[in-house]
């Protein structure tokens, strides 16, 4: 795990500058390697081997360039398929360098892995960059001058980019209508990203991408549910996403997907560190923002867990909102990325190296209840003017409504028509099964919902302090698995009843007040403290930074009105800190 950068130029002090501001990805050593053509650089997070094992940039056996960031989770099973790779490091990279140089791009598809990585073949002189199939890792690209600029991270590439500090008024477009920005383009004008499971590769003389591939777990109808081979399956992806040498640390949210990596984990290890958030003080003014806690203590007792809660006040929100805002370099509209980036800043001081956490499960076991209401033909009639999802468009239309209230972001929003058409640009009807229109909903939310919400959050704030973050749920194989089975024998005839594999499966395992407990958001009730005055600290923080003539004052605002117009404030901030104009 680390950081990889690149430039398509002779400028070794150039990515000098880049490792430097994202030497927080790998704190176990760095590395630059150039010829007249390249120049590319890496930093160290040392998971599978010791430091100094699988240096990189990595020349591979044709004697082409690798820097790559990530995991192969079937790497041992590759090894034994492949008889002919002579393994002499036990480093992951090794094998991606190998199966590279022998098979080209079609390699990518026999790896389940997490992964950003660049291949630079000398002979050819073409880098292709890459990107896993589920979006854990992210890699981010702009076409300059010189040619193509490339990094885990945004950061260090914005005064290489020219007009870069200017505000994307598609991505923010996007966001403001969707709460998310799904789109190829970042909110950094000039500045794009691989999208989930995208490879592109660009040749150096012409400055020219002249080839994108890409892969996709598709859903189908082609297998029927067997408690047995469920649980088969969710032991083996834990068992895949558990390999290396470093301390793990589970996100225990309370939640039918965490409890089961976690008790699977725990059957595997022997023990299991797990960790969850406590609100302090617990504002329940709609809901019992600790009622994850409480269940989450309950299956930790049950199971002789190490179990910390992390307890997140007014003052903890404070502490981290300013490198919230840093390392997740574009807004977000989510209220609780201080106590996200806080969490993760807690698990590092514990020592965790490796997290794991339940992500991708409600989209790949249809536990949203929003997957329900898909088959509500009157409920569809309000959104998309139809009383059933007849064809792709209409899953985009019907994505673009995620949100109730969307932002006004800009003076110039941009139409749903066009971010429709956009939309459609990214993820073509490939993902399109007319015999599950649900489960293509929730096959579109796999590659553009968690990969650029919740994977890019996991990734951001664990690498800040240094930590890998995997996800049993999103392996290929279990993906691949789940998505495979009809959307109908996951959803039952209430919008609660979802996630049927899992009840099914681990009944007699999980604690009944999980097993039947609704779905709750893993989220700080900040709108709530800040409408009720709960921390004077908190409220003259906000004040300062919003200023007392600010739309965004929500001390005059409802509580639920409070909440959401905290996202506003994000964007301001990132405005700031980043020096953004519009």
């Amino acid at each position: 795990m680390c950081g990889i950068y690149g430039v398509t130029e002779h400028n070794p002090e150039f990515i000098k500058q880049f490792i430097e501001v994202c030497k927080h990805r790998g704190p176990d050593g760095s590395s630059i390697w150039h010829n007249n053509n390249i120049t590319l650089g890496h930093n160290l997070l040392s998971i599978m081997g010791e430091p100094g094992q699988a240096t990189q940039p990595w020349t591979t056996p044709k004697g082409n360039k690798l820097v790559y960031n990530g995991e192969i989770f079937n790497y041992y099973d590759l090894k034994q398929k492949y008889t002919d790779f002579k393994d002499t490091t036990g480093c992951d990279t090794e094998l991606l360098a190998w199966g590279l140089d022998k098979f080209g791009l079609i390699f990518v598809e026999e790896i389940d892995s997490m992964h950003g990585f660049a291949y630079y073949e000398v002979n050819k002189n073409t880098l292709t960059l890459s990107r896993d199939h589920a979006g854990i890792k992210p890699v981010y690209y702009a076409e300059i001058k010189e040619g193509l600029v490339f990094g885990s991270e945004i950061k260090g590439m914005l005064d290489k980019v020219p007009n870069s500090r200017k505000m994307d008024n598609l991505a923010v477009s996007f966001m403001a209508r969707t709460g998310i920005n799904a789109l190829r383009n970042t909110f950094f004008t000039g500045i794009k990203k691989l999208l989930a499971g995208e490879t592109i590769v660009y040749d150096i003389a012409s400055k020219k991408i002249i080839q994108t591939y890409r892969v996709h777990i598709k859903p189908t109808s082609t297998k029927k549910f067997n408690v047995a081979e469920f649980r088969a399956n969710v032991e083996k992806t834990v068992e895949m996403c558990s390999i290396g040498r470093r301390k793990i640390g589970v996100f225990l949210s309370g939640g039918l997907d965490s409890s089961m990596i976690a008790y699977e984990l725990k059957q595997l290890k022997g023990e299991v560190n797990t960790f969850t958030n406590r609100m302090e003080p617990n504002v329940q003014a709609d809901e019992d923002y600790n009622s994850d806690a409480n269940c989450a203590k309950i299956i930790a007792q049950q199971n002789n867990f190490n179990h910390k809660e992390v307890v997140a006040t007014p003052e903890t929100f404070i502490d981290c909102w300013d490198d919230s805002i840093y390392y997740m370099e574009q807004p977000v509209y989510n209220p609780s990325m201080s106590m996200y980036c806080s969490t993760n800043k807690f698990l590092s001081q514990d020592n965790i190296v490796v997290t794991m956490a339940g992500d991708m499960g409600d989209e790949i076991l249809a536990g949203y209840p929003k997957y329900w209401k898909m088959k509500n033909p009157e409920w569809l009639e309000k959104q998309i003017g139809k009383t059933r999802i007849e064809t792709w468009n209409d899953v985009l239309t019907l994505w673009l409504k995620r949100i109730k209230r969307p932002l006004q972001l800009t003076d110039n929003p941009i139409s749903d028509d066009i971010l429709i058409k956009e939309f459609h640009k990214c993820y073509p009807d490939d993902l399109w099964n007319p015999d599950d229109p649900v489960g293509s909903h929730m096959a579109l939310d796999c590659v553009a919902q968690v990969p650029e919400e919740m994977f890019s959050r996991n990734d951001k704030y664990g690498m800040a302090y240094g930590m890998e973050g995997r996800f049993p749920l999103a392996t290929k194989m279990f993906m691949q698995y789940c998505l495979s089975m009809h959307t109908d024998l996951k959803i039952g005839t209430d919008k609660n009843d979802t996630k049927i594999f899992i009840k099914k499966a681990y009944l007699d395992k999980l604690p009944n007040k999980i097993i039947n407990k609704s779905k709750t958001g893993w989220t700080v009730p900040v709108g709530h403290w800040l409408a009720t005055s709960t921390s004077a600290k908190l409220n003259k923080f906000y004040k300062e930074r919003t200023g007392e003539n600010s739309k965004l004052d929500v001390t005059k605002a409802s509580q639920k009105a409070g909440k959401a117009l905290i996202p506003a404030w994000i964007v301001s901030d990132w405005i700031k800190k980043y020096n953004m104009t519009r």
